[in-house]
C-alpha cells in the first residue's frame, strides 16, 4: 500500500504561510521554512510591540498634560489631584488632546482643578 503524504493538505497549509510573508526581503518570502521562522519572529515582536506602543502613549500623555499644567502654574500631581478634587473624570488621552490643541479649554480645566485644590495653609 502506498504511503499516504496529506499533500494537498500540506501544500496549502505552506501556502498560507508564505501569504503572511508577503513583503518580506530575499527567501523569507520565498521559502516556507525561512518564511516560517521569520513569521514566527514578528509575531513575537508585534505582541510585545503592542504593549510597548501603549507603554509610550501612556508616557506621551503625561508629558504634554504636564507641560500644559506648569503652563498654568500647577505640576501634573497637583493638576491631576485637582481634577479628582473638583470631580472631572476625564483620562489622560483626552486631556493630552486638549492640551496640544485647546489649549483654552485646557486653561478652563485647569482653573477648575486649581480651585478644587486645598489651600496650602490648611495642607
Amino acid at each position: 500500500m502506498p504511503r499516504a503524504t496529506n499533500a494537498p493538505a500540506s501544500r496549502e497549509r505552506r501556502k498560507r504561510w508564505l501569504e503572511k510573508a508577503k513583503g518580506f526581503r530575499g527567501r523569507r518570502s520565498k521559502l516556507y521554512r525561512y518564511a516560517k521562522d521569520a513569521l514566527f519572529k514578528a509575531q513575537t515582536w508585534a505582541y510585545r510591540d503592542r504593549k510597548t506602543r501603549k507603554r509610550n502613549f501612556r508616557y506621551l500623555w503625561i508629558q504634554r498634560i504636564n507641560a500644559a499644567a506648569r503652563a498654568n502654574g500647577l505640576t501634573y500631581s497637583r493638576f491631576m489631584e485637582g481634577l479628582k478634587a473638583a470631580g472631572i473624570t476625564l483620562d489622560r488621552k483626552v486631556l493630552a488632546d486638549l492640551a496640544a490643541t485647546q489649549s483654552a479649554a485646557f486653561a478652563a480645566v485647569a482653573s477648575q482643578a486649581k480651585a478644587a485644590l486645598p489651600s496650602p495653609a490648611n495642607a
